[in-house]
C-alpha cells in the first residue's frame, strides 16, 4: 500500500506545489546535484523520484538509472539545518562518503520505452527506428509513402496507436489512427471488420493497417480487412541500441551467443535467456502507450 506522502505527491495539486518549489529555488543558484534539489527545494521525495524517473537529473551526468539509485539514498525528508554539517563531515571523514556505484547503462531502446513509459513522448528516438528493419522485412510500408502508393493498391502500414473514434453519426464504422518514426496514418474498419477484430483493436498498442489505400485529394485512408498485433516487436525495442546489437535469436547468423555453440561463451547477465512471463510480469506491461478513445 503506498505511503500518505507518496500519494499525496502523486496528486496534480501537490505536483503542482512541488515544482513550483524547485523552480523557485533555482531561481537564485543552479542546482549541481540530485541532493541539492532535494534539500533546496524542500519538495517531496516522490516528487524527486519522479523526475528521476523521467530523466531529468541528465544534465549532472546521472542517467536515468543512476538518478534513481542517487533518490533512493535520500532520507524521507531533508534537513536543510544540517546539510552543511553533513558536507563538512564528508570532507573530513572518509566514511560520510558514498562510494560510486558503476550502475549497466540502459540501452537506446530502453530509454525510449521509459520516457514513453513516463513521459508519453520522447526526444531520443521513436519507438518503431528499432524494429523499421524488421517491418521492411515483413513488407509493411512506411506511414508517409502512402502518398506515393497508388490508389486502390493493397499495402499494410503500423504503428502506434494514437486515436480510435467511432462517432454515434458513423453507423458503427471504426476510424484508427496510428504512428510511425515518419508520420501518421488513417484506417477505417467497417462495422463487421471491427466486431471480427475488436480485441486485437481495442487491447493491441502497436497494431499494422491491412488493406486498400484509398485517395481523395489529400485525404489518405486505408480501408481495413484485417489488422495485425505487432505487440512482439514492442518488446524487443527495450535490449535495443543504435546500431542494433546482437541479442537473443540471432543465434544462427552472429557470434557470441549460447544457441550458436560457440567456444568460450559466458552465461553473463547481460546474455541470459529470460523466456516471456519468466518475472511474473505481463510482457504488455513492458511498454504502453496511451490513446485517445472517443466513441
Amino acid at each position: 500500500m503506498p505511503s500518505l506522502a507518496s500519494a499525496a505527491a502523486s496528486s496534480p495539486a501537490s505536483s503542482r506545489v512541488d515544482g513550483a518549489k524547485i523552480v523557485s529555488a533555482r531561481s537564485t543558484t543552479a542546482y549541481d546535484c540530485v541532493e541539492d534539489v532535494w534539500r533546496r527545494s524542500g519538495a517531496q521525495r516522490a516528487a524527486i523520484e519522479k523526475l528521476a524517473d523521467g530523466d531529468a537529473f541528465h544534465s549532472f551526468g546521472a542517467d536515468r538509472r543512476q538518478g534513481l539509485w542517487k533518490v533512493r539514498g535520500l532520507g524521507e525528508a531533508p534537513l536543510p539545518l544540517f546539510a552543511a554539517a553533513d558536507r563538512a563531515a564528508e570532507t573530513l571523514s572518509a566514511e560520510g562518503i558514498e562510494p560510486e556505484v558503476q550502475l549497466r547503462a540502459l540501452t537506446d531502446g530502453r530509454e525510449v520505452i521509459e520516457d514513453y513509459r513516463n513521459l508519453q513522448l520522447s526526444l531520443r528516438a521513436h519507438p518503431l527506428t528499432f524494429v523499421r528493419d524488421e517491418l521492411r522485412r515483413r513488407g509493411v510500408t512506411r506511414c508517409a509513402d502512402l502518398a506515393s502508393v497508388r490508389d486502390g493498391r493493397h499495402v499494410e502500414v503500423a504503428g502506434i496507436i494514437l486515436v480510435r473514434q467511432k462517432p454515434g453519426s458513423a453507423k458503427g464504422v471504426l476510424f484508427i489512427t496510428i504512428e510511425d518514426e515518419t508520420g501518421v496514418a488513417n484506417g477505417i474498419l467497417w462495422p463487421d471488420r471491427f466486431e471480427a477484430q475488436r480485441r486485437t483493436v481495442m487491447s493491441a498498442s502497436m497494431v499494422g493497417l491491412k488493406g486498400r489505400v484509398q485517395k481523395e485529394g489529400e485525404v489518405i485512408h486505408v480501408i481495413c480487412d484485417r489488422i495485425v498485433d505487432h505487440g512482439d516487436l514492442l518488446h524487443r525495442v527495450g535490449d535495443m541500441s543504435f546500431p542494433h546489437r546482437t541479442g537473443r535469436g540471432d543465434a544462427g547468423q552472429h557470434p557470441g551467443s549460447p544457441d550458436r555453440g560457440d567456444k568460450g561463451w559466458q552465461p553473463e547477465p547481460r546474455n541470459q535467456y529470460w523466456p516471456p512471463h519468466a518475472d511474473g510480469k505481463d510482457p504488455e506491461d513492458v511498454v504502453r502507450f496511451k490513446s485517445h478513445d472517443f466513441h
